[in-house]
């Protein structure tokens, strides 16, 4: 008996979490595929097919599989490199490549790597990923380079003061960060509801509402 209520309790709080993961990865895996230069569809069916073949594959009992942001700068490399349509095919060997290196125990040797290595790729990343979204939140077309696009920045503010059309887009955009970063002050029962699909809600209702004329995902 307490053997099927606690299986009982496992089920429901593991229903839960898978709730919530996949609330929160819906919008983000629309928001990766957008930010990496590929249709929001794909998106959406890497991030089902991912999630349905790693939660059946081996690991740790508290691994969570989801989009990573972090790959969003290689995979728009990719895309702007060699196409579209060779994605599938970089993906694939990649993920072989992977699967090699995981048979053959390769992953000890990444113990040599001092973390102030990869606090420094992240940050590199985040900063790309920054400056860059700045420009496609202002509905300006971004610089190619990473160098550009902070040294572009002065002409974006430019751009945001002159421009009517970028500035309703770039406020659109400041609004949706600021629910992400005020959600959290919110009572608990509120942030049942996780932040990301709460700003995306509240940004696309209030867009609709006021009829604003801005850029949406096609």
């Amino acid at each position: 008996m307490l053997s099927t209520l606690k299986k009982t309790a496992d089920l429901r709080r593991d229903v839960l979490a898978s709730l919530v993961v996949f609330l929160v990865a819906l919008p983000l895996c629309v928001g990766v595929a957008v930010a990496s230069g590929v249709p929001a569809e794909l998106g959406l069916i890497t991030g089902i097919v991912g999630g349905l073949i790693v939660g059946f594959l081996p690991g740790s009992s508290l691994q969570v599989s989801g989009p990573a942001a972090g790959l969003t700068v290689l995979v728009f490399e990719a895309v702007q490199e060699f196409g579209l349509g060779v994605l599938g095919a970089v993906v694939l060997i990649a993920g072989l490549v992977q699967l090699t290196l995981g048979a053959l125990r390769f992953g000890r040797f990444f113990r040599a790597i001092t973390v102030a290595v990869v606090q420094g790729m992240l940050a590199g990343i985040g900063l790309v990923l920054i400056f860059g979204q700045l420009y496609t939140m202002a509905d300006v077309k971004q610089p190619r380079s990473g160098i550009d696009k902070i040294l572009e920045v002065p002409h974006l503010v430019t751009e945001i003061a002159t421009s009517s059309d970028a500035l309703t887009a770039f406020a659109i955009g400041a609004a949706t960060i600021a629910v992400l970063v005020l959600w959290k002050k919110l009572p608990s029962r509120a942030q049942m509801v996780p932040a990301p699909l709460a700003a995306v809600a509240l940004a696309t209702a209030a867009t609709a509402v006021a009829g604003w004329s801005v850029p949406r995902v096609e």
